[in-house]
């Protein structure tokens, strides 16, 4: 095979009870849908003149690359609030880990590639649909700026999977700083294995938080609170986008800080605190305005687990897990602070900022405001005299309910804002703040949609416009005028799906 990875396989060096080793279970016609050339040359990968076939039969899994070391991850969770204490990788593979052109270790690993022993009944093969949907998510979740997985290939699997309804097959190579999850130490720590779970944390220190002293006796509660740190600044990212994950699950939820498990995820439309739109959170557990608190529920279930690896005595543990639990609070109001900061284009957070953009999420809400929209409007909207014309005209999409007071309560915010801008900040950087914070193309739901019902007809061209206008989310290029629109009526997506 003339394709070389650079395999060091860090965590198959773990012992034997970190994971069953497995092989990919290979499909009938494997064809190359994308790969992702850029992320192969930064993970080292030489494709030495291989083909889109070759490509295929490799990251399909009917053949292996020298090196990898394949197996199934072992974890539990939390789903929707219940234990399950054996889950692991039902239907990926991690392939090995590479360590990349900016000396991090990354792995690689299929999701889709057949039965393990974690599969529970099911059949470890992923619809093209749900692969579609993570690839794009992915690469535009980086874009955008935001810690998360990536994408490094999708293959068609020439194989139909069977769910509601017969659907074609694929697999997805998804590249992590490491697959590591809360519920890796919960599966541990359920098992009362100590030995097993300070040889997890000691390989989280070395992997992922390389700062911190492995000598100091305090070392895995400063883990705690630095993945705390990671976690809260992350979901106030995706708090900042209209973001919602779907399936804040603790085994779908990283000790590296990435985004993880793209299943039934998407960004809103008009704004409203209350959103969902997994179709399986029938009680809103994961509604967007319960993210932050779910990331401190989860962050409890992994200070559990760590306990026993605390200094002093229990109380002292407990205590100390505590007090980080409730900063974790502080940690996220100030990292979503500065970052509605910058989206209103003040270079640092004052007293009233936080009311001010409150005030302002209020009226979004009552009038069903496009939240990605009016914010890249308003960055050109900082002077006194601006042109508030294409602004306003967002009231006049279908879904706004647009009233005589809802426009005069917002020009009467503006207002406000514009003076504040005016005697804190240079205009001009102002708007480029905001330019920079605020992105005119997200990857909306319809459009996700759109692109997995071309492809499901065999049609792979919308896929791939999709991505291209994905590439740059902060410019305005004429090309992809089109991709900043919310969806008209016909066209919204209300419900999201998992692929399992």
């Amino acid at each position: 095979m003339s394709v070389r990875i650079p395999f060091i396989n860090a965590y198959a060096a773990l012992p034997d009870r970190f994971y069953a080793r497995v092989l990919p279970t290979p499909v009938k016609a494997p064809q190359l849908i994308r790969f992702n050339h850029g992320l192969a040359q930064t993970l080292g990968i030489e494709l030495n003149g291989a083909d889109d076939a070759e490509l295929a039969e490799l990251f399909s899994g009917n053949r292996m690359a020298e090196g990898a070391e394949p197996l199934a991850m072992a974890y539990s969770g939390h789903q929707f609030g219940h234990l399950n204490p054996q889950l692991g990788d039902g239907r990926a593979i991690l392939l090995g880990d590479v360590t990349d052109a900016n000396g991090q270790q990354r792995d690689i690993q299929l999701k889709g590639s057949g039965r393990t022993p974690f599969s529970r009944g099911g059949d470890g093969r992923s619809p093209l649909g749900p692969a579609l949907r993570e690839y794009i998510l992915c690469e535009a979740m980086t874009a955008l700026g935001v810690p998360s997985t990536r994408a490094l290939a999708v293959v068609a699997s020439g194989e139909a999977v069977v769910r509601e309804q017969m659907e074609p097959g694929a697999v997805f190579t998804r590249v992590a700083a490491s697959h590591i999850r809360v519920g890796t130490f919960q599966y541990f720590a359920l098992r009362r294995d100590n030995e097993a779970l300070q040889l997890l944390a000691d390989h989280v220190l070395a992997r992922h938080y390389p700062d911190i002293d492995t000598q100091a006796d305090d070392r895995y509660r400063q883990l705690f609170r630095a993945v705390c740190q990671r976690q809260a600044q992350l979901i106030a990212r995706w708090m900042l986008l209209g973001f919602i994950h779907g399936v804040m699950n603790t085994d779908n939820m990283t000790i590296s800080g990435e985004t993880i498990d793209y299943g039934p995820c998407a960004f809103m439309d008009a704004y409203h605190n209350e959103t969902v739109f997994s179709s399986i959170d029938r009680q809103g557990r994961y509604a967007y305005q319960n993210q932050p608190a779910i990331g401190q529920w989860n962050l409890a279930r992994l200070a559990e687990t760590l306990l026993p690896l605390f200094p002093g005595d229990e109380a002292q543990a407990v205590a100390d897990a505590t007090a980080i639990l409730q900063d974790y609070v502080h940690m996220h109001q100030r990292a979503w602070e500065q970052g509605m900061a910058a989206k209103l284009g003040f270079s640092a957070v004052q007293e009233g900022d936080r009311e001010r953009a409150e005030a302002l999420l209020v009226l979004l809400q009552e009038g069903r405001i496009d939240y990605t929209l009016f914010f890249r409007r308003l960055s050109h909207c900082t002077l006194s005299g601006a042109d508030r014309g294409a602004l306003l005209s967002l009231l006049d999409l279908p879904q706004c309910r647009k009233t005589a007071p809802l426009e005069q309560q917002l020009n009467q915010w503006i207002d406000g804002w514009q003076q504040a801008l005016q005697q804190r900040e240079a205009l001009p950087d102002a708007e480029a703040r905001m330019l920079a914070a605020n992105p005119a193309i997200i990857p909306r739901n319809h459009r996700v949609a759109e692109a997995i019902k071309a492809a499901e007809q065999g049609d792979y061209s919308v896929f791939h416009s999709l991505l291209a206008a994905l590439e740059k989310p902060f410019s305005e290029a004429p090309e992809f005028a089109a991709y900043q629109l919310p969806p008209q009526p016909e066209q919204q997506v209300l419900r999201t799906f998992c692929g399992t």
